[in-house]
């Protein structure tokens, strides 16, 4: 005979609920990674891209390589602009054509116009006999990359805005036009945005460039390139100077904390001097570096104040170091917005109010 029933009830709705969550979670991780090989697959092996935000810009970049827009592309000196550019016309259906590369910078502005547009002979005192071509008719079919845009002076803009437009152009000393198919990238360091507003380039200029624009974030912006980029380097100069030198894990941590300036090319120029002066040992370490960069990392982040002085002195104090610290150190107004979180227009305001006042003596 049944005499009595025991029950044990328990409430399972909020460990399903946790076990749908989970199993939700893990569907979206999955599929964050397969983008995430998808997107490095795509890579080739001398392009180091782990960050998000490079990521993202090789993504744009596989798309754009597809049309023959032409791409302004920006950021500081030495965080890779070139990389971008190379990878743009090694995808692109103009690959197997000519691409041609010019340092607006580099080019004595009296000789620019005929190494741009080419001349005919007699055009001038020293010119060949049959005249030359210049770098718009070597690139015919294909792809010129305008590096430094930004230091071209305002008569050449003229110029080449109008090439740009009309899609042909005349030889110095020449008397008709000959048709020209070329893809325009260009590259500054500069604000040019910035330079139209002062009138030292054409605002005209400016908007036929900046069709499809790329900005590529400096080093201390996308932190998680730095090992990766570093560890390439390291591989290269091994391979180059037949060492077997790694980076230790507290160096590793170190290089990741830096603010890198000079972006790529400041980090690659330390990892050289560390495989080359380093001899004592296979793993390089913390106290190889310069002392510079040791400098900079003992120094910190943090506010130190010794004695007691008036909050308001104690602000403009502070401040008014920061912002010489700043530009010391990164230079370009954008990059000192950048690196304090302000507008650029309140970084300008500042660093003239200081420049208008004598520096105190510490």
């Amino acid at each position: 005979i049944l005499t009595s029933v025991v029950a044990n009830l328990r409430d399972f709705s909020e460990l399903d609920e946790l076990h749908r969550k989970l199993e939700q979670q893990q569907l979206v991780n999955e599929a964050y990674q397969r983008e995430l090989t998808r997107l490095t697959r795509q890579l080739p092996s001398d392009v180091v891209a782990c960050s998000r935000e490079m990521l993202q810009i090789f993504e744009t970049v596989e798309a754009i390589s597809q049309v023959d827009s032409t791409v302004l592309i920006t950021g500081e000196s030495g965080v890779g602009k070139e990389v971008v550019v190379n990878r743009i016309c090694s995808t692109s259906n103009r690959s197997q054509m000519p691409f041609i590369k010019i340092n607006c910078g580099a080019i004595p502005a009296a000789l620019f116009e005929s190494e741009l547009f080419g001349y005919e002979e007699g055009a001038f005192t020293g010119a060949r006999k049959k005249g030359k071509a210049g770098f718009f008719e070597m690139a015919n079919g294909g792809t010129l990359f305008l590096d430094e845009i930004g230091e071209l002076n305002l008569d050449l803009q003229v110029k080449l805005l109008r090439v740009i437009q009309e899609e042909e152009l005349t030889r110095i000393g020449g008397t008709h036009s000959t048709k020209v198919d070329v893809r325009i990238i260009a590259a500054t360091n500069r604000d040019l945005w910035e330079l139209t507003q002062k009138e030292k380039f054409r605002q005209d200029l400016y908007y036929r460039l900046n069709v499809i624009s790329l900005e590529i974030p400096p080093l201390r912006k996308r932190r998680d390139d730095i090992l990766p980029l570093a560890m390439h380097f390291v591989e290269k100069y091994n391979q180059k100077f037949g060492k077997q030198k790694t980076i230790s894990l507290e160096l590793g941590r170190m290089l990741r904390s830096l603010d890198w300036p000079g972006n790529i090319r400041e980090l690659e120029n330390l990892i050289e001097n560390l495989v080359v002066l380093v001899q004592d040992t296979n793993i390089l370490k913390p106290s190889h570096l310069p002392a510079r960069y040791r400098a900079w990392r003992t120094q910190g982040s943090g506010v130190t104040v010794h004695g007691v002085l008036p909050l308001r002195v104690a602000l403009t104090q502070t401040e008014e170091q920061l912002l010489r610290n700043a530009k010391a150190r990164l230079g370009s107004t954008r990059a000192i917005a950048a690196a304090l979180e302000i507008n650029q227009s309140t970084v300008v305001r500042k660093l003239n109010a200081l420049a208008s006042e004598p520096e105190k003596a510490d």
